[in-house]
């Protein structure tokens, strides 16, 4: 059983440092993207994503609200 636990908790390790690394590469793209406009697409991307949110109405503000509470966690 300590086996499996201890598998688990390697395989959410990796992810949490995949997430750590993602979320590094896109802070660095907005920089980029700042500094030289128009060289990624990542600023016009999070700007749709934030818009799909924002149709929804209650829905969406709802819905942002808990993926920013998940991933606050």
């Amino acid at each position: 059983m300590n086996s499996i636990k201890e598998a688990i908790a390697t395989i959410i390790g990796w992810l949490r440092s995949l997430s750590e690394v993602g979320i590094a590469l896109i802070l660095a793209f907005v920089v980029i993207d700042v500094l030289f406009p128009g060289t990624t697409p990542v600023v016009e991307n999070i700007g749709v994503i934030v818009g799909q949110f924002s149709e929804q109405g209650l829905v969406g503000l709802i819905a942002l609200l808990l993926f920013l509470m998940l991933f606050k966690k």
